[in-house]
């Protein structure tokens, strides 16, 4: 529905410029009628069928030529980058092809006796009236086409800004999760009378977590290095709450830390596997973050727990999946097997 009412938008436009180019081309033959010296000097034997033929076959080859530019050198669907070649190619056809077809219709009036002007000043005009129209074509296609990527890429980057903001606010009352609060200040507490110093530390990596997310992903994207290093406070929470049944196998090499990915990405991968899966003396569970090739991948075993719905994991990676494909126009990988679950993300 939204291809239909582009390309009919686009139709009555083309069609509005081909009737006014049309009439503006034969302009001098139409004030040429109503006078009666230039008709006798200019335009001899001139006569308004000559004219309105003249009209009609401009008015339809401007929509030929329209149409050759939508479906062959710049689609009217195609909102990807068009450089100068083939804006010049553009003009040639353009202009290539309405020579010609000011060719076939002489041919057409020589031997079908259709109506035309056959004024020598109207044939020197035929140059200077075919560049002009490649120009309009050329040029009308290219300022609709810009139109159009301008009109697509607003609406992605309002699409992004409220895919972060959702992902912000999942994130966040998560975070704000009367249960996981809970959790996360009685381990404070637990801390505080254990040890003071740990407590401090537990306080410091909680805040840093809570001030990321509050702030730091109101960009669109960040280096994977500021990533890791709010995964690492993250990382640190959960640990000191799972102890020694949680583990991390972390291995990234330093040339990919300067690499680009949504904010928040690696951290929701990281919850959602330790909110699905069961975590206990008896099933320990190790999340391995890895990358190389340009990826990062994190997987785990499955030990799904037995309450668990996934839903809510399924509803995460949608989001991860479309802020990457308005990002970057990349998707993410995820693999599941009975034994593995596995995301991979590519690092921009």
């Amino acid at each position: 529905m939204k291809q239909f009412h582009l390309h009919r938008r686009l139709f009555f436009m083309q069609n509005a410029i081909a009737i006014i180019v049309a009439f503006l081309m034969h302009l001098p033959e139409l004030i040429a009628l109503s006078d009666p010296v230039a008709v006798s000097h200019l335009f001899p034997d001139i006569h308004w069928v000559n004219v309105s033929y003249e009209i009609l076959f401009t008015y339809l080859s401007i929509l030929l030529l329209f149409f050759i530019n939508n479906r062959f050198i710049i689609p009217a669907g195609n909102i990807s980058g068009i450089g100068w070649k083939r804006m010049l190619l553009s003009f040639v056809v353009t202009l290539t092809v309405c020579n010609l077809l000011g060719k076939g219709f002489v041919f057409v009036h020589q031997h079908f006796d259709v109506p035309a002007i056959n004024a020598m000043l109207h044939h020197y005009l035929h140059p200077l009236r075919d560049i002009l129209i490649a120009c309009i074509v050329s040029g009308t296609c290219y300022l609709d086409y810009q139109n159009r990527r301008s009109r697509r890429m607003l609406l992605e980057n309002e699409q992004l800004r409220i895919e972060n903001m959702v992902n912000q606010y999942e994130t966040l009352k998560n975070q704000l999760n009367p249960h996981m609060l809970f959790n996360s200040l009685n381990t404070l507490y637990s801390l505080i009378r254990e040890s003071p110093d740990k407590a401090q530390h537990f306080l410091q990596e909680l805040s840093r977590v809570m001030r990321y997310t509050l702030h730091d992903n109101l960009s669109h994207t960040v280096t994977l290095g500021e990533e890791m290093n709010f995964v690492h406070s993250y990382i640190y929470l959960l640990q000191m709450r799972y102890e020694d049944n949680l583990h991390f196998d972390i291995d990234i090499p330093q040339e990919l830390q300067s690499r680009q990915v949504p904010p928040m990405a690696l951290q929701m991968l990281v919850e959602n596997a330790v909110k699905h899966n069961e975590i206990s003396s008896r099933n320990p569970l190790t999340v391995h973050i890895q990358g190389a090739d340009g990826r990062l991948c994190v997987s785990n075993r499955l030990q799904p727990k037995l309450t668990d719905s996934g839903s809510n994991t399924h509803i995460g990676l949608a989001n991860l999946s479309k802020r990457y494909r308005l990002l970057f126009g990349r998707d993410i990988t995820i693999e599941e097997t009975e034994k593995l679950f596995k995301v991979t993300l590519p690092l921009i």
